[in-house]
């Protein structure tokens, strides 16, 4: 080249804040040396402006704002620190070569600031087709540089607005002491009842760096104000479910907005019961709690538009199952004997099909089936039963009712103590005796023919064998004890010496009567010891007997259904 060249950047871009670095690169004909470099920069009036004057030996800072911001490298460089909004302007190069050579370059300084924030604070006033159309949304973007570009979107597509005259935008842009801008940009555009789902969102397109960006705000829903066209009304939960004692709600809905008011009605004969004071009018729900029978019918729903004065209605009618009339019939119904059959029947009334089971007394099911047979009736057979009704379509829907199985019969004893006991004087004993029977029979000990009714007490029990008998159904704690002092213990004594003396004259009347005929000899070799042994002189002995009828006698025998010896009876 045979002139002097000089170049800088076209543009450079800065964050507010940050540090713009301008290069300045020249070439001089022959290799020649540079005698100043001048920095300028373009004020408002388009006149340059010196900021500092450079030679090999310094750099000398003219009196500008920048003054104390600039500073300029061994490359010559300009670096400006602290930038501001205030700072996008041009600046200009200058390079001189001898008294006769200078040239310059311009470089623009951009701007920039932190990523725009779009905002949605308005949404759509009411109105379905207005003459003028109605505010959709506000996007706002504040502090930024340079001013940025706005677009509006519906459900995720750009709005064409120049190709739709009813699509309408404002647009305004301040520029805020900081340099920075504020741009607002307003939609607005006719809704429709079909617009209720729709979706806005806009989008700030703007500058970085030499390259275009953009950021996408939040979406947005309008709220559409419309009629109601169409009316629902239904039974929660399903009616085919409902039970006696449920809770059910009839909800009523519409697909106006906002909601109309709800009424309800129900079909009496041939009027209408209003029901609105059941319900809360603004949410369209009428309660019914614990339904029974009679709360099935007819039921109606009315809608009312408060701004055109529009009325729709809906009915349904509500059903609610049951089971009534449970009953158990038992044939044959007169008292039953052991042997006996019997079959029990049960039966009720419902508007859905029925199942029938029977449990026993232990939760058990014994039986599927409106009939229950029960064959040879034993005591063990008596039961309480209860046929349990369910509707297998109705979840939760049962009913049970109980009856009573009684066999009648005398009583049958099953278990006794085993005989003789041995017990030492003073030592409490119990008997036992285990018995079946009904109705339940009375229950008494005999003591030598004498009769103890359950619970009386401990039994006198002299120092001598006693027998007694049982017609019970438990256990008898018998305290032997000598007891004298009370009317009981002496009638018992007396008792005994009078069976003492009888013993006595009869022994005596066989032994002489044996004498006489030469069988026993007299003197003292002959006599007998006949007192008890003396390994049983310290104990008293009870023996259980009972007093039954011989056709029961065969009810103390032993456990392997051998009868006891003579000794045990």
């Amino acid at each position: 080249a045979s002139k002097l060249e000089v170049s800088t950047p076209a543009v450079v871009e800065v964050e507010v804040g940050g540090t713009a670095r301008i290069e300045c690169n020249f070439y001089i004909p022959g290799n020649g040396s540079y005698t100043f470099i001048n920095w300028f920069y373009v004020d408002r009036t388009n006149s340059p402006v010196r900021l500092c004057h450079v030679t090999d030996t310094e750099v000398l800072r003219d009196d500008t704002a920048y003054k104390e911001r600039l500073s300029v490298g061994e490359d010559k460089a300009l670096s400006i620190s602290k930038v501001t909004m205030q700072d996008a302007r041009t600046f200009v190069c200058q390079v001189g070569a001898g008294s006769s050579a200078v040239g310059e370059s311009r470089t623009e300084l951009h701007v920039y600031s932190e990523l725009p924030a779009p905002l949605f604070p308005l949404g759509a006033p009411r109105g379905s087709r207005l003459s003028v159309p109605p505010q959709i949304a506000r996007c706002e973007s504040k502090n930024s540089f340079p001013p940025p570009n706005i677009t509006w979107h519906k459900n995720g597509e750009q709005l064409q607005l120049q190709d739709n005259r009813e699509w309408e935008v404002k647009y305004t842009r301040i520029r805020e002491s900081s340099g920075l801008y504020t741009v607002t940009s307003t939609l607005f555009a006719p809704v429709m009842r079909e617009d209720r789902d729709s979706r806005y969102h806009c989008t700030v397109h703007y500058w970085l760096r030499g390259q275009r960006h953009a950021l996408e705000s939040q979406k947005v829903q309008i709220t559409v104000f419309y009629p109601a066209e169409h009316l629902t009304l239904q039974v929660v939960p399903s009616s085919a479910l409902v039970k006696e004692g449920d809770n059910v709600k009839l909800v009523c809905e519409s697909d106006g907005n906002p909601p109309p008011v709800f009424s309800f009605f129900k079909k009496e004969l041939d009027e209408w019961q209003d029901l609105s004071w059941l319900a809360d009018p603004n949410n369209g729900v009428l309660t019914l709690h614990g339904v029974n029978k009679s709360s099935s019918g007819v039921y109606k729903c009315q809608s009312l538009d408060l701004d055109d004065m529009k009325e729709l209605e809906k009915i349904v009618e509500l059903v609610v199952n049951y089971i009534e009339g449970v009953r158990v019939k038992m044939e044959p119904s007169s008292s039953l004997q052991e042997g006996d059959n019997v079959t029990l029947s049960c039966n009720a009334h419902s508007p859905v099909a029925l199942n029938y089971q029977w449990i026993d007394k232990k939760g058990r099911t014994v039986a599927e089936g409106k009939q229950l047979t029960l064959k040879n009736l034993t005591f063990e057979t008596s039961n309480n039963f209860s046929c349990k009704v369910v509707a297998p379509s109705v979840p939760g829907l049962e009913q049970s009712k109980q009856v009573s199985v009684a066999v009648q019969g005398k009583p049958r004893i099953v278990a006794i103590s085993s005989s003789p006991l041995y017990v030492r004087q003073d030592e409490v004993v119990n008997l036992t005796c285990k018995a079946i029977a009904f109705p339940r029979p009375s229950v008494r000990w005999n003591v030598n023919g004498t009769r103890w009714e359950l619970g009386e007490g401990s039994f006198p029990c002299p120092r001598r064998e006693h027998r007694g008998g049982t017609h019970i159904d438990s256990s008898l704690p018998l305290s032997c004890s000598d007891q004298r002092t009370t009317a009981e213990s002496q009638g018992v004594i007396i008792v005994a010496i009078i069976v003492a003396i009888l013993v006595v004259a009869v022994l005596g009347a066989v032994i002489y009567f044996l004498h006489k005929k030469g069988k026993i000899p007299c003197g003292r070799a002959g006599k007998q010891d006949i007192t008890r042994p003396e390994a049983r002189k310290d104990k008293i002995v009870v023996e259980v007997k009972s007093d039954k009828l011989p056709e029961e006698a065969g009810l103390l025998q032993g456990a392997n259904g051998q009868k006891r010896p003579g000794a045990d009876q």
